[in-house]
């Protein structure tokens, strides 16, 4: 694989551990606005979009679909909730090899976005911690769609735009840690390279089809150590 000239990672168990920062926060949101105790684990997977998560959790705990009034309030409480849990959650951790690698992409001239499920403000929000942000340009966030191949898609546009030049295919890599990452990134027709960080085994994410695996950051990224 030949180094990218774009790389777009994903952030939560990629990047980034928050100690459930997300799920206190959805739990939060529900509670002061329906009284209700809501699991996000109970209802969603990992690696689905805010409002994916937001909507089915919705469903879940109150046997209803959500209006749109209904979820913009959600979502604001989850926001403001998560700003302020996030500095003091426990188990926030930087994952092994991220800022290292970070630090050589960006060295080698690689442009770095973000793509998460998580809305702008819940993905800038989750890297401030571990001061992140400052290696992103750009990004797909689940506010901009809630299918991951369209927000990559999304992304992609922006890096063009951004290089005044048309990228596709293994020009541009997606980095995530589950399936969902690696079916988004086929579905976009670019690259991934596939992280066991999360709750997914190197085989699993194998044999969900991503081009490259990787146990964690701290092994050779793909293109840039050979």
């Amino acid at each position: 694989m030949n180094l990218p000239v774009v790389a777009l990672f994903d952030i939560d168990e990629t990047l980034v551990h928050t100690g459930g920062a997300g799920a206190r926060s959805w739990r939060y949101a529900f509670d002061r606005l329906y009284g209700v105790q809501a699991d996000i684990g109970a209802h969603t997977s990992a690696g689905e979009t805010d409002p994916e998560v937001g909507e089915k959790t919705f469903r879940g705990v109150l046997g209803r679909d959500p209006s749109k009034d209904e979820m913009g309030r959600v979502y604001a409480r989850y926001l403001l909730h998560l700003a302020d849990d996030i500095w003091t959650s426990p188990g926030y951790r930087v994952l092994p090899g991220a800022v290292e690698t970070l630090h050589r992409l960006s060295e080698a001239g690689v442009v770095l976005g973000i793509v998460s499920g998580a809305m702008e403000g819940a993905a800038r929000t989750k890297l401030a911690p571990a001061n992140l942000n400052r290696f992103f340009v750009f990004g797909g966030y689940g506010s901009d769609s809630r299918d991951r191949g369209e927000l990559i898609r999304g992304a992609v546009r922006r890096a063009s735009e951004l290089r005044d030049e048309s990228l596709e295919g293994k020009e541009i890599v997606v980095v995530g840690d589950t399936p969902h990452d690696v079916e988004a990134a086929g579905s976009a027709e670019v690259g991934c390279v596939a992280v066991a960080s999360g709750k997914y085994s190197v085989e699993e994410l194998r044999g969900a089809g991503a081009d490259h695996v990787l146990s964690s950051l701290k092994e050779p990224f793909p293109g840039l150590d050979g």
